[in-house]
């Protein structure tokens, strides 16, 4: 195949929450609250998501006693403050009083986990419009989510309807903030969906990023490309060219290849990459960046998948530059064959 050459102008900015310098490695530092009534699940989604935890094994996790702290490094330089508060009725009523001020300030997003069969559902509102009076003393610029959780609990001819119905009384109750609302469970894939689409608005040049995907699938004559975080397996970005059924299909391929990770790592093995072939099409997951793992969806039979996989490993080192934050305006040459 003859070799193309594509020159990509990537610019780079400094976000403002760069707060450390450690090693000549800028991080970003993002606090994030993850809010809710005792039992909603909180601990268990976040256990799923930045511990690997399958769902049965949430079952063990105890109540979180006041707050929790934890560091979670994300896409390498960007760090998740996330601080799970414990959701009994003593601990909430220090979060709004005594400890307002530590709890609420330089919060960059609130989570706030609602169980759909709560027996008080007054309280939980109440709670939350507590906390958003909060956010807007002290960190009025947060982004604020709001996940109705357990639906697998409900009847499934009438989990459009209750979210519906929550959905807007949430945003009603969140005003003047905006707030945007998902359906989750431990059990699907909807759990993966909203935590995506939480950290997706998180990430540094995500438009940058976005456009060198689309570069990229469109040189190498791509259906669809994804970008999964590489500890979480959360989708960070993505490119399509051909219009795909599923709309669901992100989160399942995050859901399923997690847990063939968690399986492998069980037998004391490790997922390197994968290729899944059919009569219609070809799928490549590979490791990408030392951050991240790439899709490779191909249709057209005509392209070998020794192309497909020397352009994957061609367009590793411009991809692992565009992650930094370390560095000024760079003009970088892509090659691929």
């Amino acid at each position: 195949m003859p070799c193309v050459y594509l020159k990509l102008e990537v610019s780079v900015f400094l976000h403002p929450w760069v707060t450390r310098l450690q090693s000549n490695q800028l991080y970003l530092y993002f606090q994030v609250l993850l809010m809710g009534k005792s039992g909603s699940g909180k601990t268990s989604m976040r256990s799923i998501i930045f511990a690997n935890y399958i769902a049965r094994d949430t079952r063990r996790l105890g109540a979180t006693i006041d707050v929790e702290h934890s560091h979670v490094r994300f896409l390498g330089n960007l760090v998740l403050n996330l601080w799970d508060c414990g959701g009994q009725d003593t601990f909430m009523e220090n979060y709004f009083t005594s400890q307002r001020d530590n709890i609420f300030r330089n919060v960059e997003v609130l989570i706030y986990v609602f169980d759909v069969e709560s027996r008080e559902l007054e309280k939980d509102m109440h709670y939350y419009q507590s906390c958003l009076e909060a956010i807007l003393q002290n960190s009025p610029d947060a982004k604020v989510f709001c996940l109705v959780h357990k639906m697998d609990l409900v009847q499934e001819d009438q989990r459009d309807l209750i979210f519906k119905e929550r959905e807007e009384d949430l945003k009603r109750l969140s005003r003047p903030l905006a707030c945007t609302c998902f359906r989750t469970s431990i059990w699907d894939e909807t759990l993966y969906k909203a935590w995506s689409s939480i950290v997706y608005q998180l990430i540094p040049n995500v438009q940058q990023l976005e456009t060198n995907l689309r570069n990229f699938a469109q040189i190498i004559e791509a259906d669809e490309v994804l970008l999964f975080e590489r500890a979480t397996f959360l989708v960070i970005s993505h490119y399509q060219c051909k219009e795909q059924r599923d709309a669901h299909r992100f989160e399942k391929i995050s859901n399923i290849i997690k847990q063939f990770k968690l399986s492998c790592s069980k037998l004391a093995a490790s997922f390197q990459s994968m290729e899944v072939r059919n009569s219609n099409f070809a799928a490549f997951i590979d490791v990408f960046t030392s951050n991240t793992y790439v899709m490779v969806i191909m249709s057209d039979p005509s392209i070998p998948s020794a192309a497909t996989l020397i352009n994957i490993r061609n367009a590793r080192k411009h991809f692992e530059k565009l992650e930094r934050v370390d560095g000024p305006k760079h003009s970088l040459h892509m090659r691929m064959r």
